[in-house]
């Protein structure tokens, strides 16, 4: 696995309504599968009191991003798993163990080549992790975070 960010272990108070619930999107197949799974976080969102902050559009603006990247470049999305508790873990599921990489010089002002790099400064960690059949993209924004509705101010 490989983390970018703070550890993945450092304590974090919560006080988060869905703390401990894990909600999945199966996206194999699907059409429009970055607006489905906008809309499915979304609902998570709102069903756990987290919606109408600057937070929660950082959290759809990660979903879009990994979402996007998976149909691009990693063969498209199997999975959108969510995962509350002292964070919320957003996974994008896709069939490749190719580890995603930036940009090493994207265009200021183009389209392309920035999506690593928006998903690096919206969350609070981000990295990867292989499994049997592919990887997860992963994602996390602190409880802290999702309760004020507070930006990282990166």
């Amino acid at each position: 696995m490989r983390a970018i960010g703070p550890a993945a272990d450092d304590p974090v108070p919560t006080g988060l309504s869905g703390a401990g619930q894990r909600r999945r999107l199966a996206l194999s197949g699907v059409r429009g599968h970055v607006a489905k799974g906008r809309d499915f976080v979304r609902q998570a969102l709102l069903d756990w009191g987290w919606d109408g902050t600057e937070t929660a559009e950082d959290v759809l603006l990660l979903v879009s991003e990994l979402l996007t990247n998976a149909s691009l470049h990693a063969g498209g999305c199997v999975e959108l798993a969510l995962t509350a508790g002292e964070v919320l873990r957003i996974e994008v599921f896709d069939g490749t163990t190719e580890p995603p990489r930036r940009n090493p010089s994207p265009q200021r002002g183009l389209p392309g080549g920035h999506g690593l790099y928006i998903v690096e400064r919206a969350s609070d960690r981000w990295g990867t992790h292989v499994h049997a059949h592919g990887k997860a993209v992963w994602a996390e924004i602190e409880a802290p975070r999702l309760v004020s509705g507070s930006s990282t101010g990166r």
